[in-house]
């Protein structure tokens, strides 16, 4: 069986593995249990990350929202290529986070207390469980549209997994946006 067909039998269980490793990775690098060591240190890439990842984070809104148009539109082979620079959007945003949180470890809020514990934690807490959440749905969905023949797709539960994925990958990525300002602009 060639690897494209063997996928394609095995859909539920790659969404598996590869959920589970991708949280792995985030996690252990959020908890200090990645080596920093084992990262080349650059001071002005460590500076640049958060900025970064805010203009990756605007750019991929824009084509999760433009992937979603496209579809409502009709047009399958735009909605794919713009789906598919979302989750190449959202891989690089990750890269990115994982290298900083690695070697400096999470960002602390630099703001009132009060703010910190009411506003800053809650939403902090809303915005990394979405973004827990939706990495099984986009997996999936990205899995079962690479697997099979345009026509095939309606026939899967592809459109309702892509539905949650862009929804909740659309909130998480505006949330990280606010995160982003209230830790490098607000205060």
């Amino acid at each position: 069986m060639a690897t494209h067909e063997w996928a394609r039998e095995h859909i539920p269980a790659l969404t598996v593995l590869l959920s589970a490793v991708s949280l792995a990775l985030v996690f252990g690098a959020v908890l200090g249990m990645v080596p920093a060591g084992v990262l080349p240190r650059s001071a002005l890439l460590l500076t640049l990350v958060p900025h970064l990842n805010a203009l990756i984070s605007l750019t991929a809104i824009g084509t999760i929202l433009a992937g979603i148009r496209e579809i409502q539109r009709g047009n399958v082979a735009r909605h794919r290529v713009r789906m598919l620079a979302s989750f190449g959007l959202f891989a690089a945003f990750l890269l990115l986070y994982l290298y900083r949180v690695t070697i400096l470890g999470p960002s602390e809020f630099p703001g009132p207390e009060t703010v910190r514990t009411y506003l800053y934690l809650p939403f902090l807490a809303v915005h990394v469980s979405l973004a827990v959440f939706c990495v099984p749905f986009v997996f999936y969905a990205l899995l079962s549209a690479e697997t099979r023949p345009a026509a095939e797709i309606p026939d899967t539960n592809h459109r309702r997994a892509g539905r949650v994925a862009a929804g909740l990958w659309l909130v998480s990525f505006c949330m990280g946006l606010v995160i982003y300002a209230l830790l490098y602009h607000v205060y």
